[in-house]
């Protein structure tokens, strides 16, 4: 039985950021002169008292298990508070990694990088768009830009905090060639800087997995059994800019990860005619995309938000 829905679900964006750059830098200072386990030993008493304390968040990540096993039995067995805990826990490990990672200090020898695709693009100099989700830890591209002179990507957020993760990772490491960039109101100016990015070679990640603000639009999608709401941005910038549109995925193997670019689209049309259906067709390729990973790597997707709860948006 799937955990029952939270009447009246709020909207991520309500949900607010409790991260502290002040705890974070700490942690990282436990890690770097400690170690892994040290680390843990001081994040995860925080994780339980998250856990404990959001109940939206445990709540959320309850039903997307217990809906994950239903549809793809990958986990071996009924979901249930215990496994939610690992969830986060293992959430709370990955923000190391995405630091390190951002701050080039992730050991290169733990990551699987399947960048051939990428490296033909960027030999080229031709730019593009990474659709991507709330799964693993995509902050390890970074290895990626240190491999390979000339790749610059502009990760493209939703909320507020992007000035402040950004002055965070000044900080930490400031030739990081990862820049976030906040996009909650788009406009022309924004729109041409992106195409200028991306002619210049570099490129441009955006989520797919994220319902946008109050007045975004959505289209819905199958995703593990039932009808969620998708947002149709990276879709409508896609056809803006004109360019080649990839995915990306971070995944937990082994002790490291797998980084993994594939083909989605060597450019997206949205005819005037048909332009909802088109728009639907793309959500729906995305969204067996997302459920691929999520088999593969099960609690590596990190919305912690009702997520199939969402109010829809209309077309």
């Amino acid at each position: 039985m799937n955990a029952p829905a939270p009447a009246n679900a709020p909207h991520w964006a309500d949900l607010g950021e409790s991260t502290s750059a002040a705890g974070v830098l700490f942690l990282c200072w436990v890690h770097r002169w400690f170690g892994r386990w040290p680390f843990r030993l001081c994040v995860y008493p925080v994780v339980l008292c998250h856990w404990l304390g959001n109940r939206v968040a445990r709540r959320a990540s309850l039903q997307y298990l217990q809906r994950l096993q239903a549809h793809t039995g990958v986990l071996g067995g009924t979901p249930g508070r215990w496994t939610s805990l690992k969830h986060f826990a293992l959430f709370a490990d990955t923000l190391l990694d995405k630091l390190l990672g951002l701050g080039g200090r992730y050991p290169p020898e733990r990551i699987h990088l399947q960048r051939d695709l990428m490296l033909e693009k960027i030999a080229r100099r031709e730019g593009g768009l990474i659709l991507t989700a709330h799964i693993g830890c995509l902050e390890l591209c970074q290895v990626l830009a240190e491999q390979v002179p000339g790749f610059h990507i502009t990760v493209l957020v939703h909320t507020a905090h992007a000035q402040r993760f950004n002055r965070l990772m000044q900080r930490l490491d400031p030739l990081a060639s990862v820049e976030l960039m906040q996009v909650t109101d788009m406009g022309p100016a924004t729109a041409v800087e992106l195409q200028r990015r991306v002619q210049a070679g570099g490129f441009v990640a955006i989520v797919g997995d994220r319902v946008p603000l109050r007045g975004g639009r959505t289209v819905p999608a199958p995703f593990l059994g039932h009808t969620a709401q998708f947002p149709i941005g990276a879709y409508v910038l896609a056809s803006a800019l004109a360019c080649p549109v990839y995915t990306m995925a971070c995944l937990h193997e082994g002790k490291g990860y797998r980084v993994r670019f594939e083909h989605f689209s060597d450019r997206i049309i949205l005819p005037r005619g048909s332009r909802d259906a088109a728009l639907t067709a793309q959500a729906e390729h995305f969204a067996r995309w997302l459920e691929q990973q999520v088999t593969e790597a099960p609690l590596d997707w990190f919305n912690f938000f009702p997520f199939w709860d969402q109010a829809s948006h209309g077309t």
